[in-house]
């Protein structure tokens, strides 16, 4: 009989391409997963998946009411579903599938319940809980009882695991959030029957005849370099900017980038299909990771929209942060670059907004006057390592061992 396991996450699951690639590669290896999450009001409805999904509607949206609401429910939910293994999605799912495997202790064969854990980033460190240190207290707490107690600790980069090693003696076992390789038949199949993006086009934007595209895709939250992003593009006039994500600041930058003279050039598409993402990334002259240093778990991040333009064959600005740095420099895809400003204004932010627009300028040229070969050279050695195939066989041999 196939091994159940439950995984959990707070999100509404349709966006988060880590834990989807975690689940298909675990239902790929024979097991029977389940996907927990919340629905929003505004939620779409879900594709057909490999694996079942189950979707709680909730009454708090955010804050300790919710974490509280959710972990409660999931707690009961968890108890009464048949499981091998709760597989918690970082540390705000954490208290319910610790106490359940606690209760339960055993499937109905006598086996014991596993724990798992992934660690997406460090929880306790994101930039929204910078200023809030009785919160960070109650995760550290949260962090500091249950993590010991798990059977198997995964994340995201080896600057992450060194942390949570030093914190709390955890073990913890590296799995990238990178994408699959572009030459994967699932992913073929995905796309070659997925409509070209309708991106938008340069006619009647403003735009140069000649002009390039910038693309940031990800969640467009405080620390992330919209903001920046959107101030430079006064200083570019041959290029647009897509911004492809939702996030707490999306509809202020959006009315703020209205109010600008280059408007016409920047466009803001909200949660975009990551089916069409894909084919957007193609389309890019230009990938942005700009980051502030807002905390350690920004500096030891390795966002997974660095391997998306990775496989896209799609050259980088970035901030150099640890994990960021290594990537770059260990294939030389693209161009580092200072932390962005807490301040966005002043004389200081202009010469910043000046830096920036000049390394973006000097990296689309470099690129553009690239040997082609070159050029392939240097990503199909990324795309060959910086891939969702590599990962889950790490991830699968683990919990193969446990299970």
């Amino acid at each position: 009989m196939a091994r159940r396991i439950i995984m959990a996450v707070t999100n509404d699951l349709l966006t988060d391409q880590r834990v989807d690639r975690s689940c298909r590669a675990l239902s790929e290896a024979g097991y029977e997963v389940t996907l927990v999450g919340r629905r929003l009001p505004e939620s779409a409805t879900l594709e057909a998946r490999p694996y079942r999904c189950v979707r709680m509607r909730l009454l708090f949206r955010r804050s300790a009411a919710f974490y509280a609401e959710y972990n409660l429910r999931l707690l009961l939910r968890l108890l009464v579903m048949k499981a091998d293994a709760y597989y918690a999605n970082d540390s705000d799912t954490l208290p319910a599938c610790y106490w359940a495997a606690r209760l339960r202790r055993r499937t109905s064969t006598g086996d014991k319940i596993r724990l798992l854990f992934d660690a997406h980033e460090l929880f306790p460190d994101v930039p929204e809980l910078v200023d809030k240190p009785r919160v960070r207290q109650v995760w550290r707490w949260v962090e500091r009882t249950c993590l010991p107690r798990v059977d198997a600790a995964f994340t995201v980069s080896q600057s992450v695991a060194d942390e949570y090693r030093r914190r709390y003696g955890v073990e913890m076992t590296v799995v990238r959030n990178v994408p699959l390789g572009m030459e994967n038949e699932e992913w073929r199949m995905k796309n070659e029957h997925t409509p070209v993006f309708d991106h938008p086009s340069k006619e009647g934007t403003g735009a140069a005849a000649d002009s390039q595209l910038l693309l940031y895709q990800g969640a467009v939250n405080v620390g992330r370099g919209v903001r920046e992003l959107v101030d430079v593009m006064g200083r570019l006039p041959k290029c647009r900017l897509v911004v492809a994500g939702d996030g707490d600041l999306l509809e202020s930058l959006r009315g703020y980038a209205a109010t600008l003279p280059w408007k016409e050039r920047i466009a803001f598409l909200g949660r975009v299909h990551p089916e069409q993402l894909h084919q957007l990334t193609q389309q890019s002259d230009l990938g942005l990771c700009l980051l502030e240093d807002l905390g350690l778990s920004y500096r030891c991040a390795l966002p997974n929209r660095v391997g998306d333009f990775v496989q896209a064959g799609v050259p980088l600005v970035a901030t150099g942060f640890e994990e960021i740095r290594r990537v770059m420099e260990e294939y030389g895809i693209g161009t580092l670059t200072e932390a962005c400003p807490t301040v966005k204004e002043g004389e200081a932010y202009e010469q910043y907004l000046d830096r920036l627009a000049h390394t973006i300028t000097t990296t689309l040229q470099l690129w553009q006057t690239m040997p082609q070969e070159e050029r392939d050279s240097r990503f199909a050695r990324a795309r060959g390592e910086l891939c969702w195939e590599n990962e889950k066989k790490t991830l699968l041999e683990k919990i193969d061992a446990i299970i």
